[in-house]
């Protein structure tokens, strides 16, 4: 039996994993769109399902996709322990974001697997489904299916822009599985990313403790005008929506700027009839509020609430606006984030505490299961972008450290 303290990762492999991988969906930018329950996201669940499959893990899937991968320990009668991740990208995303914690994880299970050391505890690898929430909105889905934050119809029912519904796709591609949401318990679980942001790369620190996530808020709006031509209409007996959309986003920028740290953003807009002669009689846009403090969120959002109609009846237009998400910040399980200091410690890494200003799957699993994440540094805190880069030693950092973490918690709790 190989000792703990000779378990350790093959970064190379890992990186050839991570190469390997971001050719589905690869963009000619060097980035990867695979978008949730697509034809690549398919082709690259197909690929996750043989690897852990031929380390002698049994893979199932559940109703909403969700897929597990587990290896037995030496007391089965033991919950596993959860490392995991997603696998989908944003349209134009990059090769770590979400990939690096299902990949990392599946370095540590197979660095186990090679070394022949035996957990107290299975092991699980998660792969959940529509994390990012690009093709169908809210994100983190169903992770949240999971949680009971919500119910398999309403994942079910998410419609793409083109109508297709994520059930739909599901039953297409194949990955519609038979097992029910939530029976695949599991005692904690780890999550590896990217940080997504500049701190630890500015501040010269290779891990992220990561000891909670902000609060989030998602809603779309839609302003109503009226198309004319844009020759023939004065000025001044316009009705345009798209002026009128225009100086909402400008009042929710300022929203975020009001209230720092805290984040105000429109990431999507479609204009109609969007022809070079007509003036706007219809814009739909998306807004994303967050902030680590839920009161102060809540001050954020009533004052979004508050400038979006004083906007639209200062230039006769009409509006309607929808909240169609609301993730509560979380902080995450103090056991776990310990087991994370010690397992960077460990491998002789230096650490920075830090709350995440992203959304995870780990957030909405905190509400069922101890969970923690690990953040490593990405290069000008660039994601969400196709030159999203994370170096060869920040991956296999990162693996090494879950690893660590891992077995630390198996040998405390398990």
């Amino acid at each position: 039996m190989t000792s703990k303290s000779n378990l350790t990762i093959n970064p190379q492999r890992l990186w050839d994993a991570l190469m390997e991988t971001a050719k589905y969906g690869g963009t000619p930018k060097g980035g990867i769109k695979r978008l949730t329950v697509s034809d690549e996201d398919k082709k690259v669940r197909d690929w996750f399902k043989a690897q852990c499959e031929a380390l002698g893990c049994k893979v199932s899937i559940d109703s909403v996709g969700n897929m597990f991968a587990v290896r037995p320990g030496k007391n089965n009668t033991l919950q596993p322990i959860a490392m995991g991740s997603h696998l989908d990208t944003q349209p134009t995303g990059g090769k770590f974001d979400g990939v690096l914690g299902v990949l990392g994880a599946l370095e540590a299970m197979r660095s186990i697997v090679d070394l022949g050391y035996e957990t107290n505890a299975p092991l699980m690898i998660v792969n959940w489904t529509n994390e990012e929430g690009s093709r169908f909105a809210p994100a983190m889905l169903c992770s949240g299916v999971y949680a009971g934050v919500f119910t398999e119809d309403y994942a079910y029912s998410r419609a793409d822009r083109d109508g297709i519904t994520l059930g739909e796709e599901l039953t297409r591609i194949g990955y519609k599985g038979t097992e029910k949401v939530g029976s695949h318990k599991f005692q904690a679980m780890f999550e590896l990313h990217i940080e997504q942001g500049p701190i630890l790369e500015a501040e010269e620190k290779v891990i992220g403790v990561v000891t909670g996530v902000q609060g989030m808020r998602w809603y779309e709006v839609t302003v109503k005008g009226q198309s004319a031509h844009t020759g023939a209409t004065p000025m001044l007996l316009r009705k345009n929506a798209l002026v009128g959309a225009a100086r909402m986003i400008e009042a929710i920028n300022q929203i975020g700027l009001d209230h720092l740290p805290g984040v105000a953003s429109v990431g999507l807009i479609e204009n109609q009839p969007n022809s070079r002669n007509v003036v706007p009689g219809e814009v739909f846009f998306t807004v994303d509020l967050r902030h680590p403090d839920e009161t102060v969120l809540d001050k954020m959002e009533k004052a979004y609430q508050e400038v979006i109609p004083k906007i639209a009846k200062e230039l006769k237009l009409e509006v309607e606006e929808k909240r169609i998400w609301k993730s509560p910040a979380v902080k995450f399980a103090a056991d776990l984030i310990d087991c994370v200091r010690h397992g960077a410690d460990q491998a002789g890494f230096p650490t920075r505490d830090m709350a995440s200003g992203a959304g995870h799957d780990a957030a909405y699993i905190a509400r069922v299961a101890p969970t923690t994440m690990i953040f490593v540094p990405c290069l000008g805190g660039l994601s969400h972008n196709e030159e999203e880069s994370t170096t060869f030693d920040e991956c296999g950092a990162g693996a090494q450290v879950l690893l660590n973490a891992v077995l630390e918690y198996d040998r405390r709790f398990a």
